[in-house]
């Protein structure tokens, strides 16, 4: 039988009072005593693997998620004193857990950034041949410009309808065959073809590939030397409502480098103007949807010209990355990095008379999920044998920023770095039965999930709305560009107690009314954070035994990211 520590410490007191009320106790006797007690505090299980991970409760989550969701933080905006706030808590908590830091002796990284804030400074005319359509912003157009110039104007530039903007070889695809957009304005919808078609042999069917993200169509728009770029939104190849375009475009913008590469402005415009706009040259947007999602399909001119004038209002600056090291026993140049980004999006418009945007649930519950993530691995006896990197991204709300930075200056070499477990969102709805992977079936990381989730008596699943794009949408995604196999897993379709239909409501409920929005604030009275620890035991799980093998989990067969890992 083992003792626990209590019992070792309460024996000690025992034998020294014996011995002090004994003559007969010799001191030989005693020291033999002691050794005994050693070996047997030795083997007992305190600082055991067991222990360190049920030492993950929902008091410690909740104590970080009532700090870091609270006005306190300012809603944690990057170049703003709530991210003074948030950082140096992270850093000392960090420091608290027995982290050291992770770049030199700082737990800080410099990430320079510029920041935007455009301005429309009229409406945007849009002329056809029967004549002129005003569109408010940010209300029916969600347009911004990410030059680094203070006055971006745009004269009469040419309309052109591009598909759904995308040049993909491996798919055998390309909107913009033959089609001239040098120094014009493309119109492109959102998502790819298969979502569209139901079709499992056109890009990968309902699934989103990385062709379909926004940031890709900005990116290509731009390589094919368009002016402007003007995204037709609507909620299902989206995945969220047009508000969150919206109030991005209000609210300033961040970026790396220079504006060199980007187009003269970018946006979204709303469905119904969308359908106004296109009626003048005689289409719908389901009309022209239908005739995009055709392999025959090209490109071609609307007739139409849009002119607009931008005011940008620049600010050059530096945000941190922070992160803090446990290194490894046996192999500490080799590494698993969780992550789970800190930004949020500051002091905005007002709603409902609050202008904090918290962010309590995003990302405020997988910040705590790291943190005790991070404090389990500390109280280990046995330390890992790989370095364990707790990383928290500044700027993921702005296009994965600090975590592509990261992976161009990791601490740990990207070839050494062994796997990426990221979180985000992490719904405070109570457990699950489910483990949800986004991007399931992408990498042998799903099979050590597969393993921790059945012991947790809950089975994986594949996430239910693949056309979200949600595997480009985290931070995860900027380690598997890298190569570097990444695991984005959570309980989220299948409560344990009230099924199925009660958690997609909840979810629905939650991006529609607290997504993005001044209302994800923490409420003591409705968050049941147990399923958010039970995440975190598990990837807790999944790390300890990726730290203590010699191996590297691999992509597998069909993955895109494979290639580049070999």
């Amino acid at each position: 039988m083992l003792f626990s520590g209590e019992g070792m410490l309460f024996l000690c007191k025992y034998l020294v009072n014996y011995e002090k009320q004994s003559d007969m106790f010799s001191r030989s006797t005693l020291f033999l005593a002691a050794a005994i007690i050693a070996l047997l505090m030795a083997c007992s299980p305190s600082g055991s693997f067991e222990e360190a991970r049920e030492s993950i409760n929902i008091s410690g989550l909740e104590r970080h998620v009532m700090d870091l969701g609270s006005d306190q933080f300012m809603g944690r905006e990057p170049f703003t004193e709530g991210e003074k706030i948030t950082v140096e808590y992270l850093a000392d908590e960090l420091r608290k857990t027995g982290f050291e830091p992770a770049f030199g002796d700082s737990y800080f990284q410099e990430v320079p950034m510029v920041k935007i804030r455009s301005v429309l400074k009229d409406p945007v005319r849009i002329r056809s041949k029967t004549g002129s359509i005003v569109l408010d912003t940010p209300d029916d157009a969600a347009i911004i410009s990410p030059l680094e110039e203070e006055m971006v104007k745009v004269e009469d530039s040419e309309i052109v309808f591009a598909g759904f903007g995308i040049v993909a070889p491996d798919y055998g695809w390309n909107d913009y065959e033959n089609l001239d957009v040098k120094g014009k304005t493309v119109i492109v919808l959102i998502n790819d073809p298969g979502l569209y078609t139901c079709d499992t042999a056109l890009f990968k069917g309902n699934e989103m590939t990385y062709y379909g993200r926004w940031t890709y169509k900005y990116e290509e728009a731009a390589r094919q030397g368009a002016e402007g770029i003007l995204i037709i939104h609507e909620p299902r190849g989206a995945g969220y409502s047009y508000n969150i375009p919206r109030n991005s475009s209000v609210n300033p913008n961040l970026y790396i480098g220079s504006g060199t590469g980007k187009c003269r402005f970018t946006g979204w415009i709303a469905a119904d103007k969308a359908d106004m706009l296109l009626r003048e040259s005689g289409y719908t947007t389901e009309d022209l949807r239908i005739k995009a999602c055709g392999r025959d399909f090209r490109g071609f001119h609307l007739g139409m010209n849009i002119s607009l004038e931008i005011r940008n209002s620049i600010e050059y600056n530096s945000s941190v990355n922070v992160a803090g090291i446990l290194r490894g026993t046996l192999r500490p140049e080799e590494s698993i990095v969780y992550t789970a980004h800190w930004d949020h999006f500051g002091i905005g418009e007002p709603e409902n008379g609050d202008s904090i945007f918290n962010g309590a649930v995003d990302n405020g519950t997988s910040m705590a999920w790291e943190l005790a993530i991070g404090k389990a691995f500390s109280g280990l006896r046995k330390k890992p044998e790989r370095s364990i990197v707790l990383l928290f991204p500044t700027a993921e709300e702005q296009g994965l920023i600090g975590s592509l930075f990261y992976t161009e200056h990791p601490v740990f070499p990207i070839e050494k770095t062994v796997a990426c477990l990221n979180n985000d969102l992490l719904l405070p709805i109570g457990r699950m039965k489910d483990l949800m992977i986004t991007g399931y079936g992408q990498s042998e990381l799903d099979d050590y999930a597969s393993e921790a989730a059945e012991e947790q008596d809950r089975y994986v699943a594949a996430d239910p709305n693949p056309h979200t794009g949600m595997y480009f949408r985290s931070d995860h995604f900027s380690f598997a560009k890298k190569g570097v196999p990444s695991l984005f897993a959570r309980g989220n379709t299948d409560s344990r107690e009230h099924g199925k239909e009660w958690a997609a409501m909840m979810e629905k409920d939650y991006l529609d009314n607290r997504y993005h929005r001044t209302a994800d604030n923490y409420d003591p009275l409705t968050w049941d954070l147990e399923g958010v620890a039970e995440d975190a035991r598990l990837a807790f799980t999944i790390g300890y035994r990726l730290s203590m093998s010699d191996s590297f989990p691999a992509w597998n067969a069909g993955s895109e990211f494979k290639s580049l890992r070999e």
